[in-house]
């Protein structure tokens, strides 16, 4: 039975190039058509639901840079 790899090797551009993609999808499939019926709607709900949930696991992977010593000033 094979395995999953669980070591990845993707860059920065590349998480960004995945995160835009994945707004541009959910941006998509969040409208609603008029046509569409219930079990249409939930499934697509559900999709939404889940691809959110994935950009926050994403986001909540990345380390974000803040100086050990002197003043932070964010922005």
């Amino acid at each position: 039975m094979p395995q999953y790899n669980d070591l990845f090797e993707l860059s920065v551009e590349d998480m960004d190039l995945i995160e835009e993609a994945m707004r541009h999808v959910i941006a998509a499939r969040s409208q609603a058509q008029a046509d569409e019926t219930g079990e249409v709607r939930e499934a697509r709900e559900d999709f939404v639901r889940k691809a959110h949930d994935l950009l926050g696991r994403l986001h909540d992977q990345k380390i974000f840079y803040r100086p050990k010593t002197g003043v932070y000033v964010g922005g």
